[in-house]
């Protein structure tokens, strides 16, 4: 008797203490579970050796003696070596993000050369954001971020003049370039392009899809013969055509407004006092708009419907030229933020 009851009394403690021992373990596990899932994941470093990728930057395109010839620096970046110096170096002397600083550890970051020629070639080539890591070292997420600095930098510090309007100057120039060319008084002709829009929101493509297309997005642009593109309006839906885009546009503010340049020109012994666009047959007749004669009847009438048909190719052909430099805007649009497109 005393044999069995000293043996249930050890079998008693025992389950007592698997007990505990269970209760702690459960808890501990759960809690470390628990700990894991909430915890926030790191990215994966990876070694880039970005100093490396600067280095080669340097001595293919930008030393004394470079591996490849200054035309091929012009096909590739789409701009003189000069200029795009002339560009990083503003760029890092302006603005922020653009200067190369050390971390913590003392070691630097990604140079302008690299942030810029990152965000150029993904503009030139309409490639995705990992395309130049082997070369350039540095990730997608960071090349399109570069992207989309190097844009907002260069509408901020050049875009008061190159974004501008004719100045009086330029004005007098387009309309003696017109008047050589058979139109005194155009300054211009008025077109618009789609972009296709690759990641347009779903809700979004009942608006931005014409017929059974694709989603785009419409720009308006004005151009001269010189292939400067003086006005653009861009952001609306593709569902629109030329004349719902003319409504909304600000193209003809200033003459609503008064601000338009004086033109004072003769035509048939008829004066005046506005300049004009050239157009396709879509547009409205207004009397700031220049048509073609769809069937042209007598040799006067076909000589006017050739140089005109001609002459308002302008904008049709800087569109083509803006594509092809720019394979960004070729290519359909990856981003999802209308606003960064």
């Amino acid at each position: 008797m005393s044999f069995s009851s000293d043996d249930a009394a050890d079998k008693a403690i025992e389950d007592v203490f698997e007990q505990h021992v269970d209760n702690f373990i459960d808890q501990h596990v759960d809690n470390f579970i628990d700990q894991q899932i909430n915890k926030p994941k790191r990215r994966a470093y990876i070694e880039r050796h970005r100093e490396q990728g600067h280095e080669d930057l340097w001595n293919d395109y930008f030393s004394e003696n470079p591996t490849y010839p200054p035309e091929m620096f012009r096909r590739r970046f789409r701009m003189t070596r000069p200029l795009l110096l002339s560009i990083v170096d503003r760029l890092s002397n302006e603005v922020p993000y653009f200067r190369q600083r050390p971390n913590a550890h003392g070691r630097y970051g990604l140079s302008a050369l690299q942030k810029c020629n990152a965000a150029i070639r993904m503009l030139a080539y309409g490639q995705s954001g990992d395309t130049y890591d082997e070369y350039l070292r540095l990730g997608e997420s960071t090349a399109l971020l570069c992207l989309e600095k190097f844009n907002d930098a260069i509408i901020k510090l050049f875009g008061d003049e190159y974004l501008r309007k004719p100045t009086p100057a330029y004005l007098q120039r387009l309309l003696d370039i017109g008047e050589v060319r058979g139109f005194p008084g155009m300054i211009g002709s008025i077109d618009c392009m789609h972009w296709e829009w690759k990641n347009c929101p779903r809700s979004w493509r009942g608006q931005y899809t014409r017929g059974h297309g694709k989603p785009t997005i419409v720009l308006e642009a004005v151009a001269s013969q010189d292939l400067w593109i003086w006005h653009a309006f861009f952001g609306l839906p593709g569902t629109l055509n030329d004349i719902n885009v003319l409504d909304r546009s600000q193209v003809f503010s200033d003459i609503i407004q008064g601000r338009a340049p004086k033109v004072n020109i003769t035509v048939n012994g008829h004066n005046y006092r506005m300049a004009y666009y050239l157009m396709d047959g879509i547009y409205p007749k207004w009397s700031t708009f220049i048509q073609s004669i769809p069937l042209p009847q007598g040799l006067k009438a076909e000589i006017f419907a050739e140089k005109q048909e001609s002459a308002r190719k302008d904008v049709e052909r800087a569109f083509g030229v803006l594509q092809s430099r720019f394979a960004i805007v070729k290519n359909p649009a990856l981003l999802w933020d209308k606003e960064k497109i």
